[in-house]
């Protein structure tokens, strides 16, 4: 046996185990009977359809009759080179994995073949064994690539607009939602921190098919004395700092969605301009005398009982009327248990694809200490879960509450511990943890700081009236 057979025997003895080769095809592209030959039996065992050719013309015919897993081509062909054929079916969205090989090339050469998207690129002479390295980088980088394609489309398919979820309540909700999203109706979203009302004003903006933007915007997050500017722009000199004209969030979002996050948050003086918008559809940049109207549908949300913030006069009661049209309340994740198991999946494929990395084993028991668990944070504290599980490598029961321990529930004497209760036992033990790092603790939990603050502030005053 020659030298280069038995080579080649070798190479497909150690490559047995790539019987998933069977089912791809590859083109070979070089001048040189040679190395056909000797590619062409050194790959026609391993692949399922293996074709030659000594031009580019030879190949652009095969090309045509095959769309190919892989092409190797020598770089100087007679007639057009393998660089310039690659370039020219790169412009045409080929994505087919290439490998060059050449006897003649420089530094120069190379970087131009890697930029026109070659994935490898070997020097003649080359061993049987140099090759079958460079193709198994080239496929199993192919294959990972349709693994997150498909990873994204399952996605796609599970996360409609956002919304998950086959409970009653949510199957209610996303009702009411596709009910309303045709009109310009305003919409104003209530439930707890982290229970999901961004995703559902960008489902409503999605089922709406408005042209324009979905603009989301955190009303609290905003200074008092920017807030009109930032809302309705500004020209140039209007204000100190002024030094040039601005547009503003509801020019963005014209013939879009305009999504008011954290509404209850906003002072009264603003209010009073919302207010004019809302019922006149025209805004003012500050320092124009020029009212411009504007097509923006408002969906606002608040973690806030509105209602009595009215009460205690820290908002408007005729803006809350007009906001308060259509009115839906996201539910607590403790409120829909059954959710958990298609919200984990969820987040572990999606998170998992982004991060490349394998997704996070969930058992039978991880899923009944989640249903066992108050979930403070809502979703958004599930999905930091699973993000920590990836991350960290640790099952959903040991990333719940950190390096804390799961609140058990005494089944025994169910109705005799409040939720209230046992979220603020459970928020001080996180808490404690931390060693009094809210910005850490509102991490972990879920939540904003702010949210956290505005629950230890209000347990304080209770225990002090107390």
């Amino acid at each position: 046996m020659s030298a280069q057979a038995k080579s080649i025997t070798d190479t497909i003895d150690k490559t047995k185990h790539h019987s998933g080769y069977k089912r791809n095809s590859v083109l070979i592209v070089d001048d040189e009977q040679g190395i056909r030959n000797f590619l062409q039996k050194g790959l026609e065992k391993i692949f399922g359809l293996v074709e030659v050719a000594e031009n580019v013309e030879e190949a652009e015919l095969l090309r045509q009759r095959c769309n190919f897993d892989l092409i190797i081509s020598d770089i100087r062909l007679p007639g057009k080179s393998g660089v310039d054929w690659v370039t020219e079916i790169r412009s045409q969205g080929s994505t087919t994995s290439v490998i060059f090989i050449t006897a003649h090339a420089s530094m120069e050469t190379a970087i131009e073949a890697l930029r026109i998207g070659a994935n490898d690129f070997i020097m003649k002479p080359f061993r049987m064994d140099q090759m079958m390295a460079s193709i198994e980088s080239c496929l199993s980088r192919q294959q990972i690539q349709r693994e997150n394609i498909e990873l994204k489309r399952q996605v796609d398919q599970l996360y409609d607009s956002g919304m998950i979820g086959e409970c009653e309540t949510m199957k209610s909700v996303c009702g009411v939602l596709k009910q309303v999203a045709p009109m310009p109706t305003t919409v104003l979203i209530g439930g707890e921190s982290g229970t999901g009302k961004e995703l559902a004003a960008r489902a409503l903006h999605s089922w709406s098919e408005r042209k324009g933007s979905f603009v989301p915007v955190n009303c609290g997050a905003i200074s008092e004395e920017l807030m009109e500017s930032e809302f309705f722009g500004h020209t140039k000199g209007a204000f100190t700092g002024a030094q040039n004209t601005r547009e503003g969030l509801f020019t963005y979002a014209n013939n879009g969605t305009l999504f008011l996050d954290e509404i209850g948050e906003m002072p009264m003086s603003m209010q009073v301009h919302l207010l004019r918008v809302l019922e006149e559809r025209v805004i003012r940049p500050v320092g124009s005398n020029r009212q411009t109207p504007i097509d923006v549908r408002i969906i606002a949300a608040s973690n806030r009982n509105l209602e009595e913030e009215v009460e205690k006069g820290n908002f408007r009661q005729d803006l809350y009327y007009r906001l308060n049209v259509v009115n839906v309340k996201m539910p607590p994740l403790r409120d829909r248990l059954d959710d958990i198991p298609s919200l984990v999946k969820h987040f572990s494929t999606m998170l998992s694809a982004d991060l490349g990395v394998p997704a996070p084993i969930v058992t039978g028991d991880d899923l009944f200490h989640m249903r066992d668990y108050n979930w403070p944070g809502n979703i958004r504290e599930l999905k930091n879960v699973i993000e920590r599980c990836i991350l960290l490598k640790q099952t959903p029961t040991q990333c719940i509450t950190g390096n804390a321990s799961i609140p058990q529930t005494d089944h025994s004497s169910q109705g005799s511990i409040r939720l209230d209760e046992v979220e603020k036992n459970h928020i001080l033990k996180v808490l404690e943890m931390e060693e009094g790092n809210k910005s850490a603790a509102a991490r972990i939990l879920g939540v904003s700081r702010k949210t956290l603050e505005r629950k230890v502030k209000a347990w304080n005053e209770n225990e002090l009236s107390g």
